[in-house]
């Protein structure tokens, strides 16, 4: 996949990329594990994949940023997302650039989410220059949570998410932010 795809940038074990269309059945796999998709409103389908992946492609195309698709520099394996999205919602802090990531649970439990995030942040700082990144997530999802924490970023607020309204679950949300320059 590297050889067709050049990585944007690496970090120890992972390379980060924009998206091709063979990572559609990959990617609507992770996004239909309802383990993976526990804090969010359900799974999706291999439709809306498609159309994130999609949506993505075109947020990179006009922002030079986007979820970048990421592979096991190890395996060659596609294994999920991790980088940068505008955020639009109606929220105190928006419209504002978050960052996110989903793995494939199978790559649980290794640190590369963390791994990830720091790198996206390095990234989005030094390459993008971008002066503010959010993260947020609903309240009991403590794993994301970690990874925020990890990463160095620092807890702002909770609120209730307007796009999540009527999902009581996972309604209120906290965001963290890092600011450039702070740890970095």
């Amino acid at each position: 996949m590297a050889d067709k795809n050049p990585y944007l940038f690496k970090s120890a074990r992972l390379g980060f990329r924009n998206w091709v269309e063979s990572d559609t059945k990959p990617m609507s796999e992770i996004n239909s594990d309802p383990v993976v998709m526990e804090f969010f409103p359900g799974i999706q389908t291999e439709k809306q994949t498609a159309d994130f992946i999609q949506r993505m492609q075109q947020q990179f195309e006009e922002k030079g940023f986007c979820y970048y698709a990421i592979d096991n520099l190890e395996t060659n394996e596609f294994i999920g997302f991790t980088g940068l999205s505008e955020q639009n919602y109606d929220a105190e802090f928006t419209p504002c650039v978050d960052i996110g990531w989903r793995i494939k649970r199978q790559e649980w439990n290794k640190g590369l989410a963390t791994e990830a995030a720091i790198k996206c942040l390095d990234y989005a700082f030094e390459m993008l220059k971008l002066e503010k990144i959010y993260a947020i997530t609903p309240t009991i999802n403590l794993k994301s949570q970690r990874i925020m924490q990890k990463a160095g970023m620092k807890m702002l607020k909770t609120f209730h998410h307007p796009l999540l309204k009527g999902y009581r679950k996972i309604e209120e949300c906290i965001v963290y932010e890092k600011l450039m320059g702070f740890g970095n």
